[in-house]
C-alpha cells in the first residue's frame, strides 16, 4: 500500500501547483472565461471518446505501459501550456490532457485494488481507498500552497514548468515501484493482449447493463461531472470578482486551493466514521446533496471570507464522495474488467463535464458567476438518489456489493 500512495501523492501534487493559474494564466494572455471554457471542453470530449478503449487496454497490457505513456502524454499537454496564448493552442493542451486522463483515470486504483484483494479476497478495501483519498488531499493542497507561493514571488507561469519537473519524477517512480506479473514480454506479448481490448470494453459494457446497482453509480457521474466547473473552474474567477483582479486572486487561491485539499483529506478520514453510522449507500446521498448546498453558498455569500469558506466545505464534501462513490463501484466487479468499469465509470462523467464548463461558463459571462454556480449545484445534487437504487447482479461474482456490506467502516482502502 506504501508505494501505491506514493505513487499517487507524487501523480497529484502536480495538479494542486496548477490549481492558482489554470484558469487564471489564459485570461492573463488575452482569453475570456467563455473562450477558455470552449477550450476546456475540448478535454471532456477526448475522454468521452477514448475513456473505454483506454481502460480495456490497460486490462489488456497492464498498467505499467499505460500509466507510463499517460506521463509522457501529461508533460507534452504542460509544455504546450507554457506559450499557449491562443484558443487553439489552449485547445491543444486540453486535448492532449483529455488523452493523458483517459490513460491516467483507473490503472493505478485498479493495480492497488488487484494486488490487495489477491493478497486477501476478503481485504477491507472501502478504509484503503479513504487513505487514498486522504493523500490525494494532501498532495493536492501541498502543491497549491506551493503554487500560489510560487506566483507571489514570481509568476503565472511558474506553477507550469515546476509541475514539469514532478512530472518527470512521477515517470521515473512508475517504472521503479509499480511492478506487475505478466507472464508474457516483448512486441509480440504487446500485440497479443492489445487484440483482448474490445473484449474488455465489451465486458465491461455488459457488466453495467446487467447491473442495476452499477448502472445507477455510473450515471451519478454524468451529474457529478456538469457541477465540477464551479469549483475547479469558476471558484478563481469568483473570488478575482471580490478582490483586485487575476493576480491577486491567483496569489490567494495557493492556500485556498490547499486549504481546499486539505478539507478534501480530513471529509476522506472521517468517511468510515460515517459509513458506519448510516450505511455507504446513505452516506454517498447524503454527501451528494451537502456539496449541492455548498457550492449555492460559494454562489450566494459575500466577500472573500464567506466565499473561502464555503468553498473549505465544499472540498470536504467532494473528498468524502470520492472513497465512498469508488469502494461501491469496485464492490460490484472483479479483478479482469475492474480497470475497464472505472474508465466506463469516468467516462460518464466527461459529457457532463464538456456539456457543464460551456453551459456554466456561458452563464457566467451572461449572467454572473454566481448564477453560474448555483444552476451547477442545481444539477449535482440531482444525482444523490441514484445512490439508494438496489438490486442487480453482481458484476464478478465473488467481490460484488452486498447490501449487507453497506453498513461496513471501510477499513483498509485506498482512492
Amino acid at each position: 500500500m506504501r508505494r501505491f500512495l506514493f505513487l499517487l501523492g507524487l501523480r497529484w501534487l502536480p495538479v494542486g501547483l496548477m490549481i492558482p493559474v489554470l484558469v487564471l494564466l489564459p485570461m492573463e494572455r488575452g482569453l475570456s472565461i467563455a473562450q477558455i471554457g470552449v477550450a476546456a471542453s475540448m478535454q471532456g470530449i477526448v475522454v468521452l471518446l477514448l475513456e473505454l478503449p483506454t481502460g480495456g487496454l490497460s486490462d489488456a497490457i497492464g498498467r505499467r505501459p499505460v500509466l507510463l505513456l499517460a506521463g509522457l502524454l501529461n508533460l507534452g499537454s504542460l509544455a504546450v501550456l507554457t506559450v499557449a496564448d491562443t484558443v487553439p493552442l489552449l485547445m491543444l493542451v486540453y486535448l492532449l490532457q483529455g488523452v493523458f486522463r483517459a490513460l491516467d483515470s483507473g490503472p493505478l486504483e485498479a493495480w492497488y485494488v488487484d494486488r490487495a484483494l489477491a493478497d486477501d479476497p476478503d481485504a477491507d478495501i472501502e478504509t484503503g481507498l479513504s487513505r487514498s483519498g486522504v493523500v490525494l488531499g494532501v498532495a493536492i493542497s501541498g502543491g497549491a500552497l506551493l503554487g500560489g507561493a510560487v506566483v507571489a514571488v514570481s509568476s503565472l507561469l511558474a506553477p507550469v514548468l515546476l509541475a514539469i519537473g514532478f512530472g518527470v519524477a512521477n515517470l521515473v517512480a512508475i517504472m521503479v515501484l509499480l511492478t506487475e506479473e505478466r507472464s508474457a514480454r516483448g512486441m509480440a506479448a504487446l500485440i497479443a493482449s492489445a487484440k483482448g481490448v474490445p473484449a474488455a470494453i465489451g465486458g465491461a459494457l455488459r457488466l453495467a447493463r446487467r447491473n442495476r446497482v452499477l448502472a445507477a453509480l455510473i450515471a451519478v457521474e454524468l451529474f457529478w461531472g456538469f457541477g465540477m466547473p464551479t469549483f475547479e473552474t469558476l471558484m478563481p474567477v469568483r473570488l478575482s470578482g471580490v478582490l483586485a483582479g487575476p493576480d491577486a486572486a491567483a496569489a490567494l487561491m495557493g492556500p485556498v486551493g490547499a486549504g481546499g485539499w486539505a478539507a478534501s483529506a480530513v471529509g476522506a478520514a472521517l468517511v468510515p466514521l460515517l459509513i458506519k453510522k448510516i450505511g455507504t449507500r446513505w452516506t454517498g446521498f447524503a454527501l451528494r446533496i451537502a456539496q449541492g448546498l455548498t457550492i449555492v453558498g460559494m454562489a450566494v455569500l459575500a466577500g472573500p471570507a464567506g466565499i473561502i469558506a464555503a468553498y473549505l466545505f465544499c472540498y470536504a464534501m467532494h473528498g468524502a464522495a470520492n472513497p465512498v462513490h469508488a469502494a461501491l463501484l469496485h464492490r460490484q466487479v472483479d479483478g479482469p474488467h475492474r480497470a475497464g468499469v472505472l474508465s466506463l465509470n469516468s467516462m460518464m462523467s466527461q459529457p457532463g463535464f464538456a456539456i457543464g464548463i460551456v453551459t456554466l461558463t456561458a452563464i457566467a459571462a451572461g449572467a454572473g458567476t454566481a448564477a453560474a454556480m448555483a444552476v451547477g449545484a442545481v444539477v449535482l445534487a440531482l444525482a444523490a438518489p441514484l445512490y439508494l437504487v438496489h438490486g442487480g447482479v453482481s458484476a464478478g461474482g465473488g467481490n460484488g456489493y452486498d447490501a449487507r456490506r453497506s453498513a461496513l467502516t471501510p477499513g483498509g482502502q485506498t482512492c
